[in-house]
């Protein structure tokens, strides 16, 4: 039986992460999270939760996480396809079951969420500005006609996923992403999704410093 792994790359995300991962697994029952060395009790929840846990001792970051909780999947010779999702409950599992079924029907090799192909993603005039800008870095960089280069919400075939190596440990991993993507030559395609900036995602500050660590990548790098 083929199957699909959705990836979780988790840091302090106990009071939300369990909730991500029941939503998840009506639908997709092999789901691994990726303690980034949190200090709460994310491991306890995720694995109460259902999920298999994976632990970095300390905090390596988002990008070195994504690519660990890549890797465990790969180890499945029945894998079909890794879906790349947030712990804090932005993404919707509907989106993430498409971007599956277009991935195992054979249509692509690679689905990559956009936030600009339909309007259901609310955002702040300065974030469209920065996510914008960095869509056309990347265009530029790679020749993927992209509108949004830096959307967590991803699927690859196995044989895609197989060849990701993440070395980029933070933010910069979004943009190594698409280089590499670019670089396999794969079919690939993007995917109107919903991005929901909740009242929790947004205390934690996560907008503004993601829009600031996306800047950073694109002129500091």
């Amino acid at each position: 039986m083929s199957r699909t792994w959705i990836v979780i790359p988790m840091y302090n995300e106990g009071s939300v992460v369990g909730r991500v991962i029941e939503g998840l697994h009506e639908h997709f029952p092999f789901v691994v999270c990726v303690d980034d060395g949190s200090s709460d009790d994310s491991v306890r929840v995720a694995g109460s939760a259902g999920a298999v846990v994976v632990k970095h001792p300390v905090n390596l970051g988002q990008g070195a996480a994504l690519q660990t909780g890549i890797s465990y999947a790969a180890q499945d010779p029945e894998l079909d396809c890794v879906i790349t999702f947030d712990a804090d409950g932005q993404h919707r599992v509907q989106d993430a079951r498409r971007m599956a079924d277009r991935i195992r029907s054979g249509e692509v090799d690679v689905v990559l969420g956009s936030r600009f192909l339909d309007k259901r993603t609310k955002l702040s005039t300065p974030k469209r500005i920065v996510l914008r800008t960095a869509a056309i870095q990347s265009r530029m960089s790679t020749g993927m006609d992209l509108t949004d280069a830096h959307n967590g919400l991803r699927a690859f075939a196995a044989v895609a996923a197989r060849r990701l190596n993440l070395q980029q440990n933070r933010m910069a991993h979004a943009s190594e992403l698409i280089h590499q993507v670019a670089a396999m030559g794969v079919r690939w395609e993007e995917q109107p999704v919903e991005i929901v900036y909740t009242d929790y995602s947004k205390a934690k500050g996560q907008s503004l410093l993601n829009s600031v660590n996306i800047l950073a990548d694109l002129f500091f790098r």
